[in-house]
C-alpha cells in the first residue's frame, strides 16, 4: 500500500517552536538521537549522575547551549528516562512563570515550590507548609491585598495568587522582593523541610526514588544590567548561585550560554555547579573543519526531515520517500547543509518552504527561502562584526564574552564539537556571501 503524506500533520510537525514531549508516543516517533554527532552524550551524563552516581544525595547540574538547538527536547527525554528509573520528575518552563527581563532569586525559589507542590497535589501527596501559610498572610498584609487560602492543599495556589498579583505590576513586584530578600534563607529552609523532605519521604514510601526538578528556559534570562553593574545572569547564577544550589532534591538548571564565556566561569562552576562544569549542547556536526560534509550528521538530519513527514515508516523506508518531499535528493541535502546543524533553523527553513508551496519542494523554492534568511542575517551585521566574523572564518575560535554576545546570540556563528575539541564556524548562509567567499579565496 502506497504511503501518502499527511499534509496537515507534517505542517504541525515542522513548527520550529514545538518541543517534542518524549512521554507522548506520537512525539516520540519524531525524535532523532543526535548524541553521536554532537560530540557528547549529555542526557546520558545528566541521567547517570542522578540514577547511578548519587541517587540518594541531592545533585545540582547545569545545562546550556544555543537557543533552538534542541535543549528542551533533550530535557524532555531526560524526564522520560528518569521516570522510567523510578523518580518523580517535575519539569517546567520557567518563562511561563517568570518575567525573563526581571527575575530575582525569590522568584525562582517560589516558582520551584509552586511547581513541586502542584505536581504533588496531583498525586494526592499532602505537605503542611506552615511557614508559607504565615508568609502568605504577611505578604497579603504588606501588599495590602489579602491572599485567601482555605486549606493546606492550596499551597501552590497561594504562590500562584502572589505571582498573578505581582506579574503585571513592576512596582508591586519590587515591593515584594524588598520584603522577601531578607527572608531568602528562611524560604529555602521551609521549601526544604516542609516541602521537599516530606515529599521525598512520601514518594519513597510509595516505592519511588525521590524528586528531580528540571527548570527549563532559564537560559533566556535577559542580559540587562543590574543596579550593581552586574548583568542579570551573573547576579542570579554566580552571585546567588550557592542559594540556588541548596534545594534538597536533584535539580537541573538551564543557564545562559554567555556564562560559559565569562571571566567568572570558574566561580560559576564552583558556586552553582559544585565544582562540576555545565554541560553544553553544541550543534549537530554536519560539516568538518575544512568545510566538507560530515556524512553521519547529514544522514541524521535527513532522517529528522523525513521523520516529520513519515514518522511511522522505518529509517530505511523513509529514504525511499525523499522524492515525495523534494524534487531531488540534492535539495534535501542543500537544506540540511545550510541549516548548519541547528535544529530550529532547519525546521524554520522547511516551514517557510511549506508556506510557499506543497511538496515536493523545488530547488528554486528552497533557494528563495535561503535568500530571505541570508538577507535577514545580513541586515543585522555591522562593520565591527564583519571584522570579528573574519577572525572566526580564519581561526575557528571565539575569544570571550563580548564576541559571544555579538556573534553566537545573533546566530552568525555556530559551535561544534569533534574528536579534536570545540570549534566555531560561520553560519553556512553567510558563508555564501561574496564578502566571505572573497576572504576564503585570498586565504587559499
Amino acid at each position: 500500500m502506497k504511503t501518502t503524506l499527511n499534509f496537515s500533520r507534517f505542517f504541525k510537525a515542522c513548527n520550529p517552536s514545538k518541543t517534542l514531549v518524549m512521554g507522548d508516543a506520537a512525539d516520540r516517533q519524531y525524535y532523532i538521537d543526535f548524541s553521536d554527532v554532537r560530540g557528547c552524550k549529555i542526557v546520558e551524563e545528566l541521567q547517570r549522575t542522578i540514577v547511578r552516581i548519587s541517587p540518594d544525595e541531592p545533585t545540582c547540574q547545569l545545562f546550556t547551549g544555543h537557543i533552538g538547538c534542541g535543549k528542551s527536547t533533550e530535557l524532555q527525554r531526560l524526564k522520560a528516562e528518569l521516570e522510567l528509573a523510578g523518580f518523580h520528575v517535575v519539569y517546567f518552563e520557567s518563562s511561563q512563570d517568570l518575567d525573563m527581563a526581571d527575575i530575582d532569586i525569590s522568584d525562582i525559589l517560589l516558582s520551584v515550590a509552586r511547581q513541586v507542590s502542584a505536581s504533588l497535589e496531583a498525586l494526592d501527596i499532602k505537605t503542611k507548609p506552615g511557614y508559607f501559610i504565615n508568609l502568605f498572610k504577611e505578604i497579603g498584609d504588606f501588599l495590602q491585598t489579602p491572599i485567601e487560602l482555605s486549606g493546606e492543599a492550596e499551597f501552590s495556589l497561594g504562590i500562584a495568587k502572589i505571582s498573578a498579583k505581582t506579574k503585571d505590576s513592576p512596582q508591586m513586584r519590587s515591593q515584594l522582593r524588598q520584603y522577601l530578600e531578607p527572608r531568602t534563607n528562611s524560604i529555602l529552609q521551609a521549601i526544604n523541610e516542609e516541602l521537599l523532605d516530606r515529599a521525598n519521604e512520601q514518594l519513597k514510601a510509595r516505592g519511588q526514588k525521590g524528586i528531580v526538578v528540571i527548570v527549563d528556559n532559564l537560559d533566556r534570562v535577559d542580559m540587562r544590567p543590574m543596579p550593581s553593574g552586574r548583568s542579570q545572569p551573573e547576579y542570579l547564577f554566580i552571585d546567588r548561585g550557592e542559594q540556588l544550589r541548596r534545594l534538597k532534591c536533584h535539580v537541573v538548571y538551564t543557564i545562559p550560554l554567555v556564562l560559559i564565556f565569562s571571566n567568572e566561569y570558574e566561580t560559576l562552576k564552583n558556586r552553582l555547579g559544585g565544582g562540576i562544569a555545565p554541560k553544553v549542547l553544541p550543534m549537530v556536526l554536519v560539516r568538518q573543519r575544512d568545510g566538507s560534509d560530515y556524512e553521519p550528521g547529514m544522514a541524521l538530519l535527513r532522517q529528522l526531515v523525513l521523520a516529520r513527514a513519515f514518522p511511522e515508516i522505518s529509517w530505511e523506508g523513509r529514504l525511499g520517500m525523499t522524492s515525495e518531499l523534494f524534487e531531488t535528493p540534492a535539495t534535501l541535502d542543500r537544506l540540511c547543509r545550510v541549516s548548519g546543524g541547528h535544529i530550529r533553523n532547519l525546521l524554520g527553513l522547511l516551514y517557510s518552504c511549506l508556506q510557499r508551496q506543497d511538496p515536493p519542494f523545488s530547488q528554486e523554492c528552497l533557494e528563495a527561502v535561503i535568500k530571505d534568511y541570508r538577507d535577514d542575517l545580513l541586515l543585522a551585521i555591522n562593520e565591527e562584526e564583519w571584522e570579528l566574523l573574519y577572525e572566526v572564518v580564519h581561526q575557528q575560535s571565539l575569544k570571550g564574552e563580548s564576541e559571544y554576545q555579538r556573534l553566537l546570540r545573533s546566530m552568525f556563528v555556530f559551535e561544534y564539537r569533534d574528536p579534536t575539541g570545540r570549534w566555531f564556524g560561520i553560519s553556512p548562509a553567510l558563508a555564501e556571501t561574496e564578502k566571505v567567499m572573497g576572504w576564503q579565496k585570498k586565504a587559499r
